[in-house]
């Protein structure tokens, strides 16, 4: 396999400390960037850095994305053969609160980051979109070439037009680039805003979890080893004609560029969830019943077509499993340390 230098931004991070982990495993170099922002207790972005640190091909460096001086000293240790944008403002409900470091971080940072694919011309270019774009959408599954214009949240409009500007950057400076959106990540160091995060904590401290809608949600869960696969398959498949997909393609017509869902398609309604969280941590949960928050969609439901034709892989992980594993390492790392 050739070894190829990687530029990866939010290494610090849930998704792309994975992504990096697996990167560096399989024997390529890895330049992660990340701000280390107090979104939620820097200590647990530290840790994930630490162990990267532990392969003498990783290399960090810390900055916010809004800083392009910064992106371009990450860019100049190694010229990069594939960028992957994966940091961002992440959490719908926090955007309500803090909508300016959405517009920083998700619409100046990405503008930056499309600046510096445009100067070092990376094979491919892949950006974090989410599901959070389809907002509301009635129709099921949510399909890529589905509409998804009525964002229900700042955050998810900041996203979808992260599509729209990487779309014109892949147009006017021919720059292959791949969006994918996420649906409900979870699994081994996890983001502690999740509710994964959440239930786990409450259900071994004896406290109530908030379980918004009435339980009346459904979410389809992607369990992180699964969405790294996906990832690191869709970075062979660069957009251009030669693996255009018939009628569920969204590759477009005027540039090298394309949507993917990176889902599996098996929603779990979230009281089932939260029964399978009950049965990992081997107690039942105090339950605080709450309506819909602002902001929230009542389910979200990935197609998962366009992957498997582009990649013959779609995430299929169950639930049951991947809760299991991330129960197994609360229990046995962060617990014990008391990191939040």
């Amino acid at each position: 396999m050739q070894k190829k230098h990687y530029l990866i931004t939010g290494t610090a991070g849930f998704i792309g400390f994975h992504l990096a982990q697996r990167l560096l495993q399989e024997g390529h170099s890895v330049v992660g960037f990340d701000g280390m922002t107090k979104y939620y207790d820097p200590r647990l972005k530290e840790r994930r850095h630490a162990i990267l640190s532990e392969f003498g091909t990783f290399t960090p460096v810390i900055g916010m994305l809004e800083d392009k001086a910064v992106l371009d000293k990450a860019a100049s240790y190694d010229k990069p053969d594939v960028i992957v944008h994966l940091a961002a403002q992440a959490g719908v409900r926090y955007s309500l609160e803090n909508p300016k470091a959405y517009v920083d971080s998700n619409l100046i940072g990405t503008w930056n980051m499309l600046e510096l694919a445009k100067e070092h011309r990376p094979e491919h270019l892949l950006i974090a979109s989410t599901s959070s774009i389809y907002g509301s959408n009635e129709k099921i599954p949510f399909a890529e070439i589905d509409r998804a214009d009525e964002p229900m949240t700042l955050y998810a409009a900041t996203k979808k037009s992260g599509e729209l500007m990487a779309h014109s950057y892949a147009h006017l400076h021919k720059i292959p680039t791949t969006a994918f959106r996420f649906f409900t990540v979870y699994g081994p160091w996890g983001r502690p805003d999740m509710a994964l995060f959440k239930f786990v904590d409450s259900i071994l401290r004896g406290q109530a979890i908030d379980i918004y809608g009435e339980g009346k949600m459904s979410r389809d869960f992607t369990y992180i080893d699964d969405l790294i696969e996906g990832i690191v398959r869709l970075m062979r498949v660069m957009p251009g004609e030669n693996n255009r997909v018939t009628n569920i393609d969204t590759l477009s017509q005027h540039a090298p560029f394309r949507v993917v869902n990176i889902g599996g398609g098996q929603p779990v309604e979230l009281m089932k969830f939260v029964e399978t969280v009950e049965q990992a941590v081997g107690r039942p949960a105090l339950r605080n019943m709450l309506p819909m928050q602002q902001g929230d969609v009542p389910r979200t439901y990935a197609a998962p077509e366009l992957l498997e034709a582009l990649t013959e892989f779609r995430p299929d992980i169950p639930v049951a499993v991947g809760v299991q594993k991330f129960v197994e390492w609360y229990t046995s790392y962060l617990a014990e340390v008391e990191i939040r």
